[in-house]
């Protein structure tokens, strides 16, 4: 009899350790990485369809209260949905505002953030500041500065750009913005200082 009960109770302790491994298991996969995935807000000004490339789960970030203690001249600053999507970057994760990750790039790592909107290959000589100016496309540029102007003006997300057009003394930028029916236009002297920022179509359909 003392023999059966030894082997019972060992079938029982056998038994009770599979029960702790599978629930262990269970618990280890029960959270769901959708959980750790957040939506940037429109209190950070995110603008553009992805960034490094249209598609990609983070994008530009613009100025807001929320983001004006981190815009930088020597970097671009990009706004990330999720952990994973911050480190893939590269640059430094300088907060973390309402879940979104908020990642600083450095310029010299981040000629790519401008997706379908940015300089193609044979505009990149051309986009090349001269002393004393600031490139008309690229990390840290006219355009960048205007989407930011913009989007703090409208209070609304900056989609791409319209359209560029330029003269010696100023350089005319038109953006895309979120709901609005025509573009608006920024005027950016070289010097990277913005002069006026005005909607393009009627008041009535602001």
């Amino acid at each position: 009899m003392n023999r059966q009960h030894m082997i019972a109770g060992a079938l029982a302790l056998a038994l009770a350790a599979c029960g702790g491994e599978t629930s262990g298991t269970s618990e280890a996969t029960a959270p769901s990485d959708a959980a750790d995935v957040a939506v940037i807000p429109e209190s950070l000004a995110p603008f553009g369809d992805g960034y490094p490339n249209p598609g990609d789960p983070c994008r530009r970030l613009g100025e807001s209260a929320a983001t004006a203690n981190y815009l930088d001249d020597s970097a671009i600053l990009v706004g990330c949905p999720s952990e994973a999507a911050a480190e893939a970057l590269g640059g430094d994760i300088v907060d973390n505002v309402e879940g979104v990750r908020l990642v600083s790039v450095s310029t010299g790592d981040a000629n790519a953030g401008m997706g379908e909107n940015g300089p193609a290959p044979a505009e990149t000589a051309k986009a090349k500041p001269a002393t004393g100016t600031i490139a008309i496309r690229g990390a840290n540029s006219l355009e960048t500065r205007c989407a930011s102007r913009v989007a703090r003006e409208t209070g609304a997300a900056v989609i791409g750009t319209n359209r560029i057009e330029e003269s010696e003394a100023a350089v005319e930028i038109y953006l895309n913005v979120d709901g609005a029916a025509a573009p608006w236009k920024c005027l950016a002297n070289r010097d990277g200082s913005i002069s006026e920022v005005s909607f393009t179509g009627s008041e009535g359909s602001l």
